[in-house]
């Protein structure tokens, strides 16, 4: 039974908030989105937002807190018990995919947060994320070298930094095209000529 957001207690609210924003950012560009039309999409009244959020950006800093701790507990998820470095990479790369088909407007959110010019907690909230994120490729890149996986004079920071950006590169495409399946179709495309360029010829 769907209980009525004015009837849940103050964390639910919140995190029903926060769902609202990320459903709005899908269909729309996340800088026009205001507190009204979140609490329109809620049928609340902004008196009644802004009882669990101070101000607008308080909403957006909750938003990234939410991104940040499910898409890290996602790609953690997708490589737990995955001997290979490798193959735990590739997990990864497709559960990340996997997630910002379900949540189209995430990474909408995060390149509009990245592209302010001041510093704001949402905006240190993503590089946060991508900094936590780095450091989990980096772990599996170092035990991938020591594996023989991996090419030994892979550059770390390189493979890191290339990983983010075909996923990157691979939202932009599809955003584009209006088309978030065609990250589906070409991520194993990609991930096999990323494969390519980092593994040990050994």
């Amino acid at each position: 039974m769907d209980i009525h957001p004015k009837h849940l207690p103050a964390d639910e609210r919140r995190a029903v908030t926060v769902e609202s924003v990320v459903a709005l950012a899908g269909s729309q560009n996340p800088s026009e989105i205001t507190t009204a039309a979140i609490a329109k999409h809620m049928n609340l009244t902004q008196g009644a937002l802004f009882r669990h959020f101070p101000n607008k950006e308080a909403i957006w800093q909750a938003v990234m807190e939410w991104v940040a701790e499910r898409l890290l507990a996602r790609i953690d998820r997708s490589a737990q018990g995955i001997a290979s470095p490798l193959a735990a990479m590739e997990a990864m790369f497709m559960s990340h995919v996997e997630f910002v088909a379900e949540h189209p407007g995430v990474p909408r959110m995060m390149f509009g947060e990245l592209q302010r010019a001041e510093s704001t907690p949402a905006k240190r909230m993503v590089q946060t994320l991508i900094q936590r994120y780095g450091e989990r490729l980096h772990r599996l890149i170092e035990k991938g070298k020591a594996s023989g996986e991996l090419s030994p004079s892979l550059d770390n920071e390189a493979a890191a930094m290339l990983f983010i950006g075909t996923i990157q590169g691979l939202v932009m495409q599809s955003l584009l095209a209006g088309d978030v399946e065609r990250m589906h179709r070409d991520a194993p495309r990609v991930f096999a000529i990323y494969r390519r360029g980092i593994r040990s010829t050994q």
